[in-house]
């Protein structure tokens, strides 16, 4: 082996260990970059944002209302499948089973408990 050989594999060690701290400074800014919020990026729109809903009580709008609240207006029967509902994005009020996003908090509402009638 001469000294030129050994020059030339020295290069390669050098270029291959190179590529090594790039490839891993390459993985750790695309790890940091998929974590961070970018300001109107599409990432933001994946989000999702809690509806929110209004719904009408003997005439007067009754809202901002969450997921939760509607659930207990739903339980404690101040609202049933008639009562006027809007939430953001509807041109409208309609009825609460024209309005999907509500129906389901309907449908996932417990029934009531038995009355126990001791005989």
């Amino acid at each position: 082996m001469n000294d030129q050989s050994c020059f030339y594999i020295d290069r390669l060690v050098d270029f291959g260990l190179g590529m090594g701290v790039a490839n891993q400074m390459v993985g750790m800014m695309n790890q940091y970059m998929r974590s961070m919020d970018i300001p109107g990026s599409i990432q933001q729109l994946q989000k999702s944002v809690a509806p929110i809903y209004y719904v009408a009580i003997d005439g007067k709008p009754v809202g901002p209302l969450n997921d939760s609240e509607m659930g207990s207006l739903i339980a404690q029967k101040q609202v049933n499948k008639d009562t006027l509902a809007w939430m953001p994005g509807m041109l409208a009020w309609k009825p609460i089973e024209e309005v999907p996003a509500i129906l389901k908090i309907v449908a996932l509402a417990p029934p009531p408990l038995p009355t126990n009638t001791a005989e």
